[in-house]
């Protein structure tokens, strides 16, 4: 007698199957150079492309279509896009029926068990929850108070090396000289990561972040990094620092093994490197092209604090936030979502929303705070958002200050003919030659 399969259980057959061709076949492409992103079709890295600044229009017009739309990808793979503010925001802030756990992408795409990067993205409560406890004293911001005045001497240190290279007449670049030592020293001087180490690990944070540029060896770059850190705890196991390494493993060093203390460094200083590095320079772009917010941060020290947040959400230099998993059939913005569904949530759209705020396309220095979502929202909201405003607001003044004839490079053309990053989950720019004055 024939058996017959109800629809559902034939549907997960059907998806079990195409899943695991779709492995084989990735595996095969992985083991013979080929990068498996050349295989997404073009709108789904339509969420990571910019023109300038600005997200690409075809983002805004998502939005006001239907801001929880279904999104396509290859093998049959389920996934909804969210654009509209306010649905982002139920998504980051609900703690039920969605899981952010790495392990739901093991074996899809070339990825393997040892470059799960771990740390406080890519977990669940309760883990998320004991992790972020064991971390949250450390980003008070009484604790943090103590870096000032070293992050105040970092920024004046490489506003005088780029100084003294504008004096030997060598180029100057704001990404290399500029925005990318600013936030290094200063996650390696709270992590106690030895400086002469910085610029091995920012090479393998940025190149994890670059989804054409790196497509599969992004994850390649993760167990690179998780290899190097394995190697710091260790050290700093024989021999704990000052930093928060050191005081991890002097506190808590029984609660955490050796793999978890190089998942939760690793988390926060890719979060806090590339992110405030990307920050840094395309906000200095924007004092480049308005000389009203230019005057406005020089001669204003109190307009810093709405400059930076108005920066932020204008911004989002994170462009999608981690990738959620429903764990159970839900509702989203009128939209039935199905329990193993993925969910991409679009934080530069959200923050680009008109019903957050009035005019969302324009920068305006002096509009009233936003709740905005560069940072996250919910549990899984950056724990170094403190941290990184520091950064933003000691390092903006002091550059136009040292440089009030700062000028993007004569022979650099203009700001839009930059090198953008054209399809990074970290949107940046990856030189910015000026003059000095």
């Amino acid at each position: 007698m024939d058996t017959v399969l109800d629809p559902s259980r034939l549907a997960a057959l059907r998806s079990r199957v195409v899943g695991w061709a779709a492995r084989r076949y990735l595996a095969w492409r992985s083991r013979r150079g080929l990068d498996p992103v050349t295989l997404l079709p073009d709108h789904a890295l339509t969420p990571l492309r910019r023109e300038g600044l600005d997200p690409v229009p075809a983002m805004r017009e998502a939005r006001e279509d239907a801001p929880v739309r279904h999104f396509p990808l290859p093998f049959g793979v389920t996934a909804w896009l969210v654009t509209g503010h306010e649905e982002a925001r139920a998504v980051l802030g609900r703690t039920q029926g969605l899981s952010n756990d790495f392990s739901h992408l093991i074996g899809q795409a070339g990825v393997k068990e040892g470059q799960n990067p771990g740390g406080l993205g890519f977990t669940d409560p309760p883990e998320h929850t004991r992790l972020r406890h064991l971390l949250t004293p450390e980003f008070t911001l009484r604790r943090l108070a103590r870096l000032g005045p070293r992050i105040t001497e970092i920024v004046d240190g490489r506003l005088d090396a780029m100084e003294d290279l504008a004096a030997r007449g060598e180029p100057v670049d704001l990404v290399r000289d500029f925005a990318t030592p600013i936030p290094s020293l200063t996650i390696c001087e709270l992590l106690g990561i030895p400086y002469d180490e910085r610029d091995e690990f920012q090479a393998l944070s940025t190149a994890r972040f670059d989804v054409l540029g790196g497509g599969a060896a992004a994850f390649d770059k993760i167990s690179e990094s998780l290899v190097y850190l394995r190697g710091v705890v260790e050290r700093q196991r024989a021999e704990p620092g000052e930093g928060l390494l050191g005081q991890l493993i002097r506190d808590h060093g029984d609660e955490l093994d050796t793999d978890e203390l190089a998942e939760l460094a690793d988390g926060l200083l890719t979060g806090g490197l590339e992110t405030s590095a990307s920050m840094l320079a395309l906000g200095a772009m924007v004092l480049l092209r308005d000389p009203d917010s230019f005057a406005l941060v020089r001669d204003e020290p109190a307009a810093v604090h709405g400059f930076v947040e108005e920066l932020l959400r204008y911004l989002t230099v994170v462009q999608i936030a981690f990738p959620r998993f429903a764990t159970e059939d839900m509702t989203l913005g009128g939209v039935e979502i199905s329990q193993g569904d993925g969910i991409l949530v679009s934080l530069s759209a959200a923050d680009r929303d008109p019903r957050l705020t009035p005019d969302p396309e324009r920068f305006d220095p002096r509009r009233p705070p936003t709740p905005h979502l560069a940072f996250g929202h919910g549990i899984h909201r950056c724990i170094g958002a403190e941290l990184a405003r520091m950064e933003l607001r000691t390092a903006y003044p002091a550059l136009v200050r040292r440089f009030p004839g700062l000028h993007l490079a004569p022979d650099a053309g203009t700001l839009d003919d930059q090198p953008f990053r054209t399809t990074s989950i970290v949107y940046g720019v990856d030189a910015l030659p000026v003059g000095l004055r």
